[in-house]
């Protein structure tokens, strides 16, 4: 066993004598925006994104700049993929024109637009990227298919990708609420989630998103508030979503599911605390661990999915790690947390 998952075992061991408040710790933001995009790159470096084209900075895994992108005035920037402390790519969610990708290359003192949705119908939800080059862009349904772009030069330039896979149900959608409703598991797999029509479903890719196959989830849909809302992966083979209605967030019904076989079958695996769920994430170092976040709070395991322990109450959007010993959480109203591994 690595060291990071020692000492990640040893925290776990103790989190029954450490109450749900110590799990997290509160640092200052300087924005009062919802905060939706998050991406750790290590223990000292992470981006966050929301709305009013408001993009945060820590270089230090203490104190955070937040600014402002010039020419995007009003734009919601729901997801961000780090590179470095000085290269990330932001992505812009809303109607048409509104999604949009920019990128710097200066630690955010400048900012360069890459791509804009060229379709008018079109809404972009999440990006991941499996290496420096090559990512993949995900957005609602274009004329009946979910759209799905890829790159391979760092995100410079995009390919669209159609295939019969990738046809969508009657009002389905997926949620652009934590950038994570699309994960990537090396250069080949990839898998996106969807609600609000009468079924939520998985797809998955194994040829780095030329070809899809779907699966039905256990989730309950069938409303525009409710479905999968993240997905997240350990290896090619085991992997949990989870999601809820955003409507309801303390509502009691099935937030989780995981799969053994690459996302073919899904059984259901509630998570705690109970609830709605925005973000599952896997963590750097920690073998078989997960942790959870949304409006009903947070909540990690070690095994899996199989079983749940709660980390707190507090509101989030997404969380993301470094290692076992580093991570953070944004939420509402400009709330940012660090994941707080030293037991009392």
């Amino acid at each position: 066993m690595k060291l990071a998952a020692i000492a990640f075992a040893v925290l776990i061991s103790t989190m029954h004598s450490v109450s749900a408040a110590d799990a997290w710790i509160a640092q200052t933001s300087g924005t009062e925006v919802e905060l939706r995009g998050l991406s750790v790159v290590n223990s000292q470096v992470a981006w966050a994104s929301g709305a009013k084209a408001t993009v945060l900075r820590t270089v230090d895994g203490e104190h955070w700049q937040s600014m402002q992108v010039a020419g995007a005035d009003g734009l919601d920037f729901r997801d961000i993929h780090a590179f470095d402390a000085q290269h990330a790519i932001i992505m812009s969610a809303g109607p048409g024109a509104l999604s949009r990708l920019y990128q710097t290359s200066d630690g955010g003192s400048s900012w360069q637009l890459l791509k804009t949705n060229e379709a008018r119908t079109g809404f972009w939800d999440a990006i991941s990227f499996s290496n420096s080059k090559q990512g993949m862009l995900f957005g609602d349904p274009v004329d009946g298919q979910f759209q799905i772009l890829s790159t391979t030069d760092g995100g410079l330039n995009w390919q669209e990708h159609r295939h019969a896979g990738l046809t969508a149900l009657a009002n389905e959608g997926a949620f652009a609420a934590s950038g994570t409703c699309l994960a990537t598991y090396g250069s080949k797999h990839a898998w996106i989630v969807s609600g609000s029509a009468e079924q939520a479903r998985v797809f998955a890719s194994s040829d780095a998103g030329m070809s899809w196959s779907v699966a039905n989830l256990p989730l309950p849909a069938a409303a525009a508030s409710k479905g999968a809302f993240s997905v997240a992966f350990l290896d090619e083979k085991n992997g949990m979503v989870v999601g809820g209605d955003y409507k309801l967030p303390q509502l009691d019904s099935l937030n989780g599911a995981r799969t053994e076989d690459g996302g073919k079958t899904w059984l259901p695996s509630p998570v705690l605390p109970q609830g709605f769920m925005s973000v599952i994430t896997t963590v750097p170092g920690a073998a078989w661990t997960y942790v959870a976040a949304g409006l009903a709070g947070s909540g990690i395991s070690r095994d899996a999915g199989k079983t749940w322990q709660v980390l707190g109450q507090t509101p989030m959007n997404t969380v993301a790690f470094a290692n076992a010993q580093t991570g953070w959480a944004v939420g509402p109203k400009g709330l940012l947390m660090k994941f707080n591994y030293v037991s009392k």
